[in-house]
C-alpha cells in the first residue's frame, strides 16, 4: 500500500472556504492600502543570499531557508572542507540563493535597483508569502503571508501617524475591536542602553527586553546576564519591567531616565510628536499604547517601532509590526533614504477572526444555484441560461453528469448551494425554469427574467 503523502511541518493546504476567508482579509487590507495612496509591487520568492544575510541579526540569519545550488552543489567544496564541519563557510559555497525572510529587505533592494524609475517619496504595498525556518506552533508557520505598506524618501513623522491610522482602519473594517497598537522608539532603547552602561550590548539588551511578555522578568534578567550585561546595569533597568501610567506619564518618566542621553531624548521627542497627534486625531476601534519594552529583534529599525497585539480575549502573539529605518537602502549603496513601514500578519489575523467568529456569512457564499442535469437536451437548454446568468455576474453551475437526481441534490446540499434549477421537458416546452429553494423546499416556476431576478 502506497504511503499517504504529507506536507512539510509549518506549511498548510487551504480548503475553498479557507481561501475565501483569506481573500476577504486580503481584499480589505488591499482596499485600505490603495485608499491611503500605496502602490502595489511584487518581488521574487527567492533572492541572492547576500541580499538577505546579515540584515536580521544573528537569530534572523539562522531562520533563513537556504536553497542548494543546482546540479552538483558540492562541486566548489574541497574534501578537507567537508571534514571541517564549518557550516557557515560551507553554506556560502553550496547555496547562493535563499527564500525571502520578509518583504522589507527585498523592497529596499527593489528601491535601489529601480531608483531612476521611482518617484519619491515612494509609497508601496506588497502582499506575498515569506518563509522562516522557525519551530512551528499556534500562529507561527514556516510559510506565511505578509501584507506590507512602506514609504521611502521622507523623514516626516506624519508617515508614522498615517500608518497607525492605517492599522486602525483595517482592523475596523474587519470588525476587529480591541487590538492594541504598541509603539516605542529605537533611539529610546539606545539611550537606555547608554545610561545603564550597556551601550556595547545594545542588540543583546533589546532582544532580551523584547521577550518580557513571553519569558517574564526573571527570564529577561537571566538572558541579559548570560549575554554579559552586568548586574548593576540590570538593576538600573529594573523600572522598565513595571512601567505603568498614561502615555504622558510614561514620557515624563523617560525624560527623567534619559536626561543624560541626547539620542534617548531625540527618541522621546519623536515619540511625543506621534502620540500627541494620535490622541488629537483619535482612532476608531484600536487602542494605542506606549510600550518601552517593545524592541523587535531586527537590526535595521532606527526610530519608531510598532507592534500590534490581538484583543486580550484571544490567545495570540502579535498580528502586525513595523517601524522606521533611516538607512536600510544604504546597505545596497543608496544612502540617506529614510523609510517607515508596517506589516499585517494575515495568518494570525485569520485565526483571530475565526476564534471571534467575525467572518461574515457572505464570505463563503459561492455558487448561487445548481442546474440539475437530466440529459443532453436539458443540459444544453440549461447551459444557454447559465451563460447569460454568468455574464450578469451570477455564480451558477450545471451538474456535469446526468446521474440520479437525489445525488445531485445531495451534492448541492454539501456545497451549501441555496438553490437548484430544474429543467425537464415541461419547462423547456414552456421556456421556463423550476427554481427550488433548498432551505425551505419551496419551488417556483419562472421565466428567465424571473430566474435572474430571484438569484440576484
Amino acid at each position: 500500500m502506497a504511503q499517504k503523502p504529507s506536507i512539510p511541518k509549518g506549511t498548510r493546504d487551504f480548503s475553498p472556504i479557507e481561501v475565501s476567508k483569506r481573500n476577504y482579509i486580503f481584499s480589505i487590507i488591499k482596499n485600505n492600502f490603495e485608499r491611503y495612496g500605496y502602490q502595489p509591487i511584487e518581488t521574487p520568492s527567492f533572492e541572492n543570499s547576500e541580499t538577505l544575510m546579515g540584515k536580521y541579526g544573528e537569530e534572523g540569519d539562522r531562520l533563513i531557508f537556504k536553497i542548494l545550488n543546482s546540479g552538483n552543489y558540492l562541486d566548489k567544496v574541497a574534501a578537507e572542507e567537508l571534514q571541517d564541519v564549518n557550516y557557515k563557510k560551507l553554506t556560502a559555497k553550496i547555496s547562493e540563493k535563499a527564500l525571502r525572510y520578509d518583504l522589507t529587505v527585498p523592497f529596499a533592494r527593489y528601491v535601489v535597483q529601480h531608483q531612476n524609475d521611482i518617484e519619491f517619496p515612494f509609497k508601496r504595498y506588497q502582499m506575498q508569502p515569506v518563509w522562516r525556518a522557525d519551530r512551528p506552533q499556534k500562529g507561527r508557520f514556516r510559510e506565511f503571508y505578509q501584507c506590507d505598506a512602506d514609504v521611502v524618501g521622507s523623514k516626516s513623522l506624519w508617515q508614522e501617524i498615517e500608518l497607525v491610522q492605517l492599522y486602525d482602519a483595517v482592523f475596523s473594517d474587519l470588525g476587529l475591536q480591541g487590538a492594541t497598537i504598541k509603539i516605542n522608539n529605537r533611539k529610546i532603547l539606545s539611550g537606555i542602553a547608554e545610561v545603564i552602561g550597556a551601550k556595547d550590548k545594545l542588540i543583546d539588551f533589546t532582544v532580551a527586553l523584547d521577550k518580557l511578555d513571553k519569558i517574564g522578568e526573571d527570564g529577561v534578567k537571566k538572558e541579559m546576564t548570560e549575554k554579559g550585561i552586568s548586574a548593576q546595569a540590570i538593576e538600573k533597568v529594573q523600572p522598565l519591567f513595571h512601567f505603568t501610567g498614561s502615555t504622558g506619564e510614561k514620557i515624563q518618566k523617560l525624560k527623567t531616565l534619559l536626561a543624560d542621553s541626547q539620542e534617548g531624548l531625540k527618541g522621546i521627542e519623536e515619540l511625543e510628536f506621534i502620540c500627541n497627534h494620535i490622541a488629537t486625531l483619535g482612532l476608531r476601534d484600536s487602542a494605542f499604547d506606549l510600550d518601552v519594552t517593545l524592541a523587535r529583534g531586527l537590526n535595521y529599525y532606527t526610530g519608531a517601532i510598532f507592534e500590534v497585539a490581538a484583543p486580550p480575549t484571544v490567545s495570540m502573539g502579535s498580528i502586525g509590526g513595523g517601524g522606521r529605518y533611516d538607512d536600510l537602502t544604504g546597505i545596497f549603496g543608496l544612502k540617506d533614504m529614510s523609510g517607515v513601514g508596517i506589516s499585517f500578519g494575515l495568518d494570525r489575523i485569520y485565526l483571530v477572526l475565526e476564534e471571534l467568529n467575525l467572518f461574515p456569512e457572505t464570505v463563503i457564499n459561492s455558487t448561487r444555484a445548481l442546474f440539475i442535469n437530466y440529459g443532453e437536451k436539458e443540459a444544453l437548454y440549461a447551459m444557454q441560461a447559465i451563460e447569460k446568468l454568468r455574464r450578469s455576474g451570477l455564480k451558477v453551475e450545471l451538474y456535469p453528469d446526468a446521474i440520479k437526481v437525489g445525488k445531485q441534490f445531495a451534492y448541492a446540499d454539501k456545497r451549501n448551494i441555496p438553490y437548484a434549477v430544474i429543467v425537464g421537458e415541461t419547462e423547456m416546452n414552456q421556456n421556463q425554469f423550476a427554481l427550488k429553494n433548498l432551505s425551505t423546499g419551496e419551488q417556483t416556476l419562472v421565466d428567465f427574467d424571473g430566474l435572474q431576478s430571484r438569484l440576484s
